[in-house]
């Protein structure tokens, strides 16, 4: 499993609308700048957001997007489930797959489903009101 730039970009944009005023409307040129993004390409990981009811977007003039929840009960795995395609660490445990052909047999199937299990328990027990309060650490 690895999470793209469209999962990472995602999640740091809903930080930022927390930490500016989670219950506000955020303009998408400001989210952007702020963020060093292109509009067009934040504009189609928000309306992804929005389109899975992870965020509310409202046009015109006070508009933008803003937390469809609060930052205390909006996971990391709620904004990675609906960017990304898969969350699996392999298809056969992919959205629900119960394994190949082969699964009856497969001796490393218990193993790449305690490990999917392992990742959506992780990135569920994270909030982004978690996120908001931590400080990344510089290293040397």
């Amino acid at each position: 499993m690895r999470v793209s730039t469209k999962g990472r970009y995602a999640i740091r944009v809903i930080i930022d609308m927390a930490e500016n005023g989670e219950t506000e409307f955020h303009p998408l040129h400001n989210l952007a700048e702020r963020q060093g993004l292109s509009e067009k390409y934040l504009e189609a990981i928000l309306g992804t957001l929005v389109k899975n009811n992870v965020l509310e977007g409202a046009r015109g003039k006070g508009g933008g997007y803003k937390l469809a929840k609060p930052a205390t009960e909006l996971t990391v795995w709620e904004i990675l489930n609906v960017i990304e395609t898969s969350m699996s660490p392999v298809e056969c445990v992919d959205n629900g797959k119960n394994g190949c052909d082969r699964a009856d047999v497969c001796p490393t199937l218990p193993m790449w489903r305690d490990l999917a299990k392992i990742i959506k328990d992780y990135f569920t027990g994270i909030t982004i009101s978690q996120l908001v309060k931590q400080k990344p650490t510089k290293t040397k």
